[in-house]
């Protein structure tokens, strides 16, 4: 199986930021020729962004086509229109109404082409708050999630925009259901994913742990968990985090550190029992692994069988052996401007694989520069070499590369 099993479709992407901009990403790297349309003259607006979104651009545009058209005006809607009928796939993410009022959503499109697949990515599916803006940080509050994450009374969002990747991997699967509908249908249709439901979906273990026990939920840091063991340890010199999560587990670590009284005692005899010691048990552990260097107690839990990891920072994975080993990461220039001058960073891949081979998507275009594929793609449409120039020169469409 190729690595590029959905060659062959065409996907129109209208979106900004995360959560569209990864929809995007996840088609195109799996082949799909993905036309990023962003607003002329000056592009999606997440290519000026600084700070902890300086990256966004980058991060989620490679493997696209752009295709820079001023929807504001008749002619620019035109072109839209013109490109529907041989797409396959819309994707948007912008507020409420906006698709709408710009000529582009799907009761503009869907007469255009009965099997158009129209993936509206929203802040709330359809209900009383559908209306309302949203962002990953906001649901993240709504729904539980930062509550659950931060220290009791200190709500803490999670430390990446995973509403927003998340919401875009549902919107993708969504799409993936309704191209076999159209298999047997001929028929297109919207489908949808939005932030809050994603975020609540999140909530269904603490959901169904707080209706099995009748307990409320409590933040993470002072967890009720299944699992007894489930910390981060200090080493002699670093931090290691150590899942015992079976009673067999349990056999083999306490036999791997010689922790002989430990294995004896009849009140650690199961994982049950166990979770009820943790106020002395966790301490204990801390006090034996505490006196041993960091990489010899992860060659003692690699020996043990149980799970175990260090306290990475995402710096660390620049440079990870197994994702450099496996294709793992993509080396991708980074520039608000796109095209080849900017920082080559590497990346992680889409993290799939495919067949006996087991082959990772890589990277086939760097992320491109404002307009710069609009005369191909224009082209490709039928468009005369005049009627792009004047478009061109009337500002409906950005120069190409601008």
């Amino acid at each position: 199986m190729s690595a590029t099993p959905l060659a062959g479709l065409r996907v129109l992407e209208f979106t900004h930021t995360v959560m569209g901009p990864t929809a995007g990403l996840i088609f195109a790297e799996l082949g799909a020729d993905v036309i990023k349309v962003e607003p002329a003259p000056q592009g999606d607006h997440t290519r000026g962004l600084g700070g902890f979104g300086a990256g966004f651009f980058a991060a989620f545009n490679r493997n696209k086509r752009s295709l820079a058209v001023d929807l504001k005006r008749p002619e620019g809607q035109a072109i839209i229109h013109r490109l529907v009928p041989t797409t396959d796939i819309v994707i948007e993410n912008y507020g409420p109404g906006t698709m709408e009022r710009l000529g582009v959503g799907w009761e503009h499109l869907s007469p255009l082409n009965p099997g158009l697949i129209y993936l509206a990515l929203k802040g709330y599916l359809a209900g009383p708050y559908e209306h309302r803006p949203a962002l990953d940080e906001v649901v993240q509050f709504q729904s539980g999630l930062a509550f659950m994450t931060g220290p009791p009374g200190r709500p803490l969002r999670a430390g990446a925009s995973v509403i927003d990747i998340m919401g875009a991997m549902f919107g993708v699967i969504a799409v993936q259901a309704a191209l076999r509908e159209r298999d047997a249908t001929g028929r297109g249709q919207r489908v949808s994913s939005a932030l809050f439901e994603n975020a609540t979906f999140l909530m269904s273990t603490h959901m169904a742990g707080m209706a099995a026990t009748g307990l409320d939920a409590l933040p993470m840091p002072i967890r009720r968990g299944a699992w007894a063991i489930y910390e981060v340890f200090d080493t002699q010199d670093g931090q290691l985090f150590i899942g015992v999560t079976s009673d067999q587990q349990w056999a083999r670590f306490v036999e791997e550190f010689s922790l002989h009284e430990l294995a004896a005692d009849p009140r650690l005899a199961t994982n049950v029992m166990r979770l009820a010691e943790r106020s002395w048990l966790i301490p204990a552990l801390q006090e034996v692994i505490g006196n041993i260097p960091r990489d010899e107690v992860a060659r003692s839990c690699e020996r043990a069988q149980v799970s175990w990891a260090p306290v990475g920072q995402p710096g660390d994975l620049f440079d990870d052996p197994h994702l450099l080993a496996t294709g793992g990461l993509v080396e991708v220039i980074l520039s608000r401007y796109g095209g080849e001058d900017g920082i080559r960073a590497r990346l992680p891949a889409l993290p799939i694989e495919f067949g006996a081979d087991r082959s990772r998507p890589g990277l086939v275009r760097q992320p491109p520069r404002v307009g710069e594929h609009n005369t191909e793609i224009l082209a490709e449409a039928g468009f005369s070499p005049r009627e792009i120039a004047v478009m061109a020169e009337s500002g409906v469409i950005t120069a190409q590369g601008g």
